[in-house]
């Protein structure tokens, strides 16, 4: 529908990795694509092996059954659209289609921000009152820590997509990203987005920020703690049960804070794409591998989750 010298859009065109050669964009589909199966193949051994293991069924792994769900969410909407840019050309997604992306896109990632943090606090609980530890996080106590994680991502998903998505298109219809993120988007309206781009920055701040003070006072005292101890043995036990999830912490809010917390972020550069292939794509391949490897709980479990298939494959 025209209007003046405009044109209404309808769709819009994902620019991905267009500016490279044919050959790199191969080379990228050939790597996403074997990440992505990874990511799916870790994430949902970590699902069945602390599901199927009784001896996994401590609140560490509860949390971490739920990562794993999330970043299979995660992945889902991300990656499938960004192989089909690149292997086969099809950069168009509909306007619903996009908003319907950046929906749960902000979704997904806003319960991982919380869930990171809540199992920052689970952690601290563990290793600062280790003998109230199973009265506190009873399994009551952590389906509503779970609930509390998710939960924030419905309304802050829905406020921002829906805000953002009020304001008229026109004109030029090409996003300069491999996926329908805010900044981007942003950059394609027609009307006046200062105040849309000081709330989505407030939104960023609460989203990111907020988790990593309660992490930063978790992990504070956990460190507190573990100073006080005298046996080395536990310390060596408190600091290996903390570093998996820290390692994740700092890879996930790390881009994540570099992305959004940056003045100017609305411009999108190569650079900013590759840093942001790197929380949507790399770190949810990473979290179970890294997990698995370091943790001797799991590794056991899935040893005998695969003796257990052998043996009835023999019989």
């Amino acid at each position: 529908m025209a209007e003046g010298n405009w044109t209404r859009v309808s769709e819009f065109i994902l620019m991905s990795f267009s500016s490279l050669p044919t050959e790199i964009q191969s080379l990228l589909f050939l790597t996403f694509l074997f990440i992505y199966l990874v990511t799916l193949l870790g994430n949902s051994l970590i699902i069945l092996v602390t599901w199927a293991d009784p001896m996994l069924h401590s609140p560490m792994y509860f949390f971490l059954r739920n990562l794993s769900f999330l970043e299979i969410g995660f992945n889902l909407v991300i990656v499938p659209k960004m192989l089909g840019t690149l292997i086969a050309q099809d950069t168009t997604i509909s306007f619903l289609g996009c908003a319907t992306q950046m929906y749960f896109f902000f979704f997904f990632g806003v319960s991982e921000c919380f869930l990171l943090a809540t199992m920052a606090y689970d952690r601290y609980v563990a290793i600062c009152s280790p003998l109230h530890y199973p009265v506190i996080m009873n399994p009551r106590t952590r389906a509503k820590l779970a609930a509390v994680s998710w939960f924030p991502g419905i309304p802050m998903a829905t406020v921002q997509t829906m805000w953002l998505f009020s304001f008229p298109f026109c004109g030029i219809n090409k996003v300069n990203h491999f996926f329908c993120d805010s900044p981007p988007v942003l950059r394609l309206v027609c009307a006046d987005t200062a105040l849309t781009e000081m709330a989505i920055f407030a939104m960023g701040v609460a989203i990111l920020l907020a988790p990593v003070s309660l992490i930063l006072v978790s992990y504070w005292n956990i460190i507190s703690t573990v100073i006080q101890m005298q046996a080395g043995e536990g310390r060596l036990k408190a600091f290996s049960t903390c570093g998996s999830h820290l390692i994740v912490v700092v890879l996930f809010y790390g881009s994540g804070i570099f992305t959004y917390m940056r003045p100017n972020s609305k411009t999108i550069k190569e650079r900013d794409k590759m840093i942001s292939v790197f929380y949507t794509v790399v770190t949810p391949m990473l979290n179970p591998i890294i997990y698995s490897l370091r943790n001797k709980d799991v590794k056991g479990a899935l040893r005998k989750l695969a003796g257990r298939k052998s043996f009835s494959q023999r019989w």
